[in-house]
């Protein structure tokens, strides 16, 4: 599939990695993959904050480059997985960008649909599955291979195969592993995702429609915001949540995840249902 599809030479290229903190020499081998895969992973963070204020999502590379390069805001996959691909690609990586469904042993199918976009990168030692928009993001690419396992902050990440299906899971301490997403190698087209996105941005089954989710992983766990709570990772684990009300909001976007809203955007987040009982 032609490059100009995913209109990647409209990438600054340079900018977007200044804004990872990367610099030097990038040729496409398995280390610059992990190096870009982990800068990227832990400086630009997850978040649904425009879906949950009305402004929608535009998987036009330029806006999403205006977005999460120039303003410093974070994304949810699409926008990660589209400006990510095409750094990759400028740099000389052939990538294969899939189409995941995400939580496929749900009880509840409706939430089990093909809604995530995930991505297959080939270097001259194999199939890595480097994928940086997921809520939970791992830190680094995961070999594409039956067995192939992750060690990161505590929890274990396993890529499984049951013919064309891999499927990504995720298992911590003693509990029983959990599917995360799975998917097929079969390419797809701009189109595909966005029929995805217009769904994860406006359905009301969609779980980032009405609650703010926001998400960096770190070395030793991920911070999150989840509605109104906050968990923070430190050495030891998780820090147990804590309720976050609307005149701490601004400063925990800005000092936790390096996320800066409008006045205007901040006055209609402390509106959202979830804070109507703060403080």
């Amino acid at each position: 599939m032609s490059p100009d599809l995913w209109q990647t030479d409209e990438l600054d290229l340079d900018a977007y990695l200044a804004r990872i903190g990367v610099a030097g020499s990038l040729p496409p081998d398995d280390t610059t993959l992990a190096r870009l895969h982990e800068a990227h992973a832990s400086t630009i963070p997850f978040e649904n904050l425009d879906v949950v204020l009305g402004h929608g999502v535009s998987l036009h590379l330029p806006d999403i480059v205006a977005k999460l390069v120039a303003r410093r805001r974070g994304g949810y996959c699409f926008e990660h997985m589209l400006l990510f691909t095409a750094a990759l690609e400028r740099l000389g990586f052939t990538v294969a960008r899939l189409l995941a469904r995400v939580f496929p042993d749900a009880e509840d199918q409706r939430a089990a649909i093909r809604t995530h976009m995930t991505a297959v990168v080939y270097t001259e030692s194999g199939a890595w599955l480097s994928d940086v928009g997921f809520g939970a993001s791992t830190l680094a690419p995961i070999r594409l291979a039956e067995g192939a396992i992750l060690h990161q902050a505590g929890a274990s990440y396993r890529i499984d195969r049951s013919g064309s299906l891999w499927t990504l899971s995720t298992q911590r301490d003693d509990a029983p592993s959990s599917a995360l997403h799975a998917f097929t190698l079969e390419p797809q087209r701009p189109s595909d995702y966005e029929v995805a996105n217009h769904y994860t941005a406006t359905h009301p089954n969609s779980p980032f429609v009405e609650r703010p989710v926001v998400i960096r992983p770190t070395p030793v766990g991920q911070h999150r915001l989840h509605d109104d709570r906050l968990t923070l990772a430190g050495p030891e684990g998780p820090a147990p949540p804590r309720r976050i009300d609307r005149c701490a909001l601004p400063g925990v976007l800005r000092e936790v995840f390096g996320i800066v809203l409008s006045e205007d955007d901040i006055d209609r987040l402390r509106q959202l249902p979830v804070f109507e009982e703060s403080s």
